[in-house]
């Protein structure tokens, strides 16, 4: 008679996640230093297709949404084909689909910053009052360098990225539940010993 066979369980799954997410994020690394390049055309290209995505739901809000008017679902429906061009313009164009992206990061550090800043001349950020103007300042300076040198940024993004995957994998490991003695044994056949 054949045994019967039982599920894996929960734990033993859950540890193979774990690896699996670990050697990931450190196979990911390696190639972003060893294929910049490439990682900064898959960026591009992921970009604009997000893009592509993102006009398109876009656009079917503006067709079949009934929640808003006439004249914002026009707004909604121009920002969406907007937004298709720029995808479109963005995937024939890796380089330009960098650059955006580039300029986005970099207005967004800025942005962050000086809010950052103000919160703590104010009084009112979560962290210590210098501590935000200090963070806030670095944003500022880091979005300016982006906005002034994106290709550099964009470049030293990805090499910075690789580096944290694979400190991210490496440190993964570190987590893995410890086997249990269940886990470690296989169960006996009941009907063997019967």
């Amino acid at each position: 008679m054949a045994a019967p066979s039982t599920a894996p369980s929960p734990f033993v799954v859950e540890r193979g996640f774990v690896i699996a997410s670990a050697i990931s994020a450190i196979v990911l690394g390696i190639v972003a230093l060893i294929w910049p390049g490439a990682t900064l055309l898959t960026v591009a290209l992921l970009f604009g297709a997000f893009l592509v995505v993102t006009g398109i739901f876009r656009l079917v809000i503006a067709f079949t949404s009934n929640a808003l008017s006439a004249g914002l679902r026009w707004l909604v429906g121009i920002l969406g084909a907007l937004v298709v061009i720029a995808g479109v313009f963005a995937l024939a164009n890796p380089l330009l689909s960098l650059e955006i992206l580039a300029y986005v990061i970099a207005f967004g550090w800025i942005f962050d910053g000086i809010a950052a800043i103000v919160a703590g001349v104010q009084g009112t950020s979560a962290t210590p009052r210098w501590l935000a103007i200090v963070s806030g300042a670095v944003s500022v300076i880091a979005g300016g360098v982006m906005l002034f040198l994106p290709a550099l940024g964009i470049a030293t993004l990805v090499l910075v990225g690789g580096w944290i995957l694979i400190a991210i994998g490496i440190a993964t490991f570190f987590t893995l539940p410890k086997k249990s003695a269940d886990a470690a044994t296989p169960a006996v056949n009941e009907s063997a010993t019967a």
